[in-house]
């Protein structure tokens, strides 16, 4: 053989070996049952998936672990590796008012509106938002969609705990703890926003509390500012009786979304949490205008206001994705306890066992919602080149076995202290249950401390009604 012929097959053995190279990764995850939820809604048994920084680079089977080494390496025995979940509505920060006059007839505007005029504050936010992060990170939520006050110190807990969020600063025509009135409100939101948009895991938004708590004018001029600064709007829709009464006679008979559509402040920023009042008109709106709906079936029977029909918004196509509501009105911040009463009432409501399967429960927790916030090209399936926010959920506990069906086994079975591992942007939050960026008792030992000011300044004095 030439010379020239051997450096040419040395050369072509070297290029053989080298397409065989172990490749580096972060964070590999093997031996799982992996609920991709992409479009096929592949299931993987004994699979592999393969993260790099806070990406995703591989997804496939067990043969995936011989090619990559990784920095980190959770062997999952076999346990269910999905998407993590994601909360398109929650008010996380009342979560220290949480239990308090559950059954209060009306009691948005005669419990918690005094109750919040009389306890909010910076300090408040910050302690019920830190539970919050706690309980959504432990049970499995890596995203969740937030409005209430004092959204900057929202943030800075998401940014230390280091899980994803959608924060919506509220506008309301009335005084609250951080603004006199909507403007003011719409300027702390603006301020908020330009603060906080380049995060990389924290979105910043305007939350309007609902139509019938703001102007014509303060809802059209935050549609139009949501467009100019590329902001998500998050807004209670089609709620409440008193909110269909009001719009109503603001309109001469006209529905909440009818409203809204008409005045220009429907498009595909909106993230409407609720939308239980809405016929096929309503629905053929929330489809025109790309709208995003989270879907709170716990908060929404326990309210008695009725069951959103979401079956509809489906058959039509509208991005529907799945939420609890404030800790008030759900006394949950995980939408892994959310997935049984979907799909349950869902039957009941339609008189029809066949409705609402569990496979399309999960895919609502997942992909849905991560359709609902517009941002399904990065979030809701474990897909190559997708967001690396995974959970881990255990197969072995008691309410998991045996696992036949692994959309059947979380829905009809699981609950969020089944989560074992969360992981958020390639980073791992939590780890055989135990938390890594934050110091959970203390967390709780500061809520605990808080709760004690509630019931001295609000039960003991009697000041709110019960």
């Amino acid at each position: 053989m030439s010379f020239s012929k051997s450096v040419l097959a040395l050369t072509v053995i070297a290029a053989s070996f080298s397409s065989y190279a172990i490749k580096d990764a972060s964070l590999m995850i093997v031996d799982g049952t992996i609920l991709t939820m992409n479009p096929q809604n592949q299931v993987i048994e004994n699979g592999t998936v393969v993260v790099k920084d806070n990406k995703i680079i591989a997804v496939g089977g067990s043969e995936l672990a011989k090619e990559y080494k990784a920095e980190q390496v959770l062997n999952v025995d076999g346990d269910i590796v999905m998407p993590g979940l994601i909360n398109t509505h929650t008010h996380a920060s009342m979560t220290v008012f949480r239990s308090l006059a559950d059954d209060v007839p009306d009691r948005l505007h005669r419990y918690i509106f005094p109750l919040e005029s009389k306890m909010v504050s910076r300090d408040m936010v910050r302690i019920g938002a830190n539970l919050g992060n706690v309980e959504m990170v432990k049970g499995g939520v890596t995203t969740y969609v937030d409005m209430y006050y004092f959204e900057d110190e929202v943030a800075k807990t998401v940014d230390k705990m280091g899980n994803r969020a959608i924060l919506g600063e509220s506008v309301i025509k009335f005084p609250v703890a951080d603004a006199q009135n909507a403007d003011e409100g719409i300027a702390y939101a603006v301020n908020f926003i330009n603060q906080y948009k380049d995060h990389p895991r924290i979105t910043p938004a305007f939350a309007p509390h609902a139509p019938y708590t703001n102007t014509t004018e303060h809802l059209q001029k935050i549609a139009k500012l949501s467009q100019e600064l590329d902001a998500p709007v998050m807004i209670h829709l089609a709620e409440t009786d008193r909110e269909q009464e009001e719009i109503a006679k603001r309109t001469g008979g006209k529905s909440p979304v009818q409203y809204m559509a008409d005045i220009g402040a429907l498009n595909n920023k909106v993230i409407a949490a609720h939308a239980i009042m809405v016929d096929d008109k309503d629905i053929d709106l929330l489809k025109k205008y790309d709208v995003g709906v989270a879907h709170n079936m716990s908060a929404n029977i326990k309210s008695a206001k009725g069951v959103a029909p979401v079956t509809a918004m489906l058959e039509k196509g509208v991005r529907v994705g799945l939420g609890t509501d404030g800790p008030m009105s759900s006394n949950t911040l995980t939408t892994m306890n959310e997935l049984g009463l979907v799909g349950k009432v869902h039957k009941l409501a339609n008189k029809d066992r066949s409705a609402m399967p569990p496979i399309t429960v999960v895919e609502m927790a997942t992909m849905g919602s991560a359709k609902a916030i517009h941002m399904e090209d990065k979030l809701g399936s474990l897909e190559v080149g997708k967001l690396a926010d995974i959970i881990v959920v255990d197969t072995k506990s008691p309410n998991m076995v045996p696992m036949y069906s692994p959309y059947a086994a979380l829905v009809y079975g699981a609950n969020g202290s089944d989560v074992r591992h969360t992981i958020v942007d390639g980073n791992v939050l939590m780890q055989d249950r135990k938390l890594l960026t934050v110091d959970e008792a203390a967390i709780i030992k500061e809520a605990q401390t808080f709760a004690g000011k509630v019931r001295e300044s609000v039960i003991a004095s009697g000041e709110v009604v019960k």
